[in-house]
């Protein structure tokens, strides 16, 4: 009968382990149908795309994934440790597919700290290398989709209720952003608030909660903030606008293959205020869907032909997201098979 018992419950959890992967292919599916007519059309656009300017484009996603990598180095570097940026690449790799599905970017973050305190053994160093990345890229974020809402406005391309929208969700992350940092000002009220949120959402998953890991990990998190004072976070903010940067020159490059020369301000617009919509539906594991159908809303509103636009962002998005969450997968599976290595060695 126990035995029995356990066959029961394996295909459960084997089915919980892999249900958000499906989910994902279930939303990627649902965009990709709705644009299949878009697809015939754009055949044409595809067959007389350039090959030059789609090797540049993965070029610049390569250096996009460098600036993350660079900044996990960086900050390793500012605490007297030492990771290299290729490292730093698989670790930023590895942990946002593992977000996708466990736990998006709180499952992230936990899986960058992880292997940064595998390679530092200081929590300190790990807490910030876990957060600073997130923060500084939504920080560089709101600038681009600041600059493309202006562009919006200027050219008179944005609706009063276009304007509305925007404007809450980006009032909404910079109010998170410039909180997150006057609240570090002041630790003991971080610390417990920390403890109020943390302690309820333990009460409501009716798990058991100590106080002290979360003094611990607030405690961790503030000496490691410290740490980027004197003009130390130059470093780490300088990889997060090479990562954002040239993240949009992949997107330009695409638009260049296509032969439609797409103008800054149409590409800003485009691409932030999108990037911004996919952050906030933090439901769906990397904005699947949000971003896609959002972009092409977008262009096709400031005028980009639709068989361009469809080709370009599904061609993006394959470089930028589909691709490298495979290739995270196997980052993640190395980065195991080292970690165990380097556990077998020490014993």
């Amino acid at each position: 009968m126990p035995d029995h018992g356990r066959r029961l419950k394996s295909p459960q959890i084997r089915l919980w382990r892999y249900l958000p992967i499906l989910i994902i292919l279930g939303l990627a599916v649902h965009l990709l149908v709705p644009q299949i007519t878009s697809l015939e059309n754009s055949w044409s656009v595809i067959q007389s795309m350039t090959w030059w300017a789609i090797a540049l484009a993965v070029s610049a996603q390569v250096l996009s994934y460098l600036g993350s990598g660079y900044m996990l180095h960086v900050i390793l570097d500012i605490n007297h440790q030492t990771l290299s940026t290729l490292k730093g690449v698989l670790i930023t790799m590895a942990s946002a597919s593992i977000g996708l599905v466990a736990g998006g970017w709180v499952g992230a973050a936990a899986a960058t700290y992880g292997w940064i305190h595998q390679e530092s053994h200081d929590g300190d160093t790990a807490t910030l290398a876990g957060t600073l990345p997130a923060l500084l890229n939504n920080a560089v974020l709101v600038g681009v989709a600041v600059v493309g809402t202006a562009y919006l406005l200027v050219v008179h391309d944005l609706s009063q209720a276009q304007l509305v929208g925007f404007g809450f969700i980006l009032l909404v992350i910079c109010l998170m952003i410039f909180s997150i940092m006057a609240a570090l000002n002041s630790p003991k009220f971080v610390t417990r608030l920390t403890i109020r949120l943390t302690s309820r959402w333990a009460a409501l998953r009716h798990q058991p909660y100590e106080s002290a890991v979360t003094i611990d990990s607030v405690r961790q998190f503030i000496v490691a903030w410290n740490s980027l004072g004197d003009g130390n976070w130059r470093r780490p903010a300088l990889g997060a606008i090479a990562n954002i940067s040239f993240d949009m020159l992949t997107l330009y490059f695409l638009f260049i293959a296509t032969g439609y020369n797409v103008s800054l301000g149409v590409l800003f617009a485009g691409y932030g205020l999108p990037f911004i919509l996919g952050k906030m539906a933090f439901l769906f594991p990397g904005g699947v869907g949000v971003m896609e159908a959002s972009m092409v809303a977008m262009y096709d509103s400031l005028h980009v032909p639709n068989a361009v636009s469809v080709v370009v962002i599904l061609g993006y998005r394959l470089f930028s997201f589909w691709l490298p969450s495979l290739l995270g997968y196997a980052a993640a599976g190395t980065l195991r098979r080292k970690s165990f290595s380097s556990v077998r060695g020490q014993a």
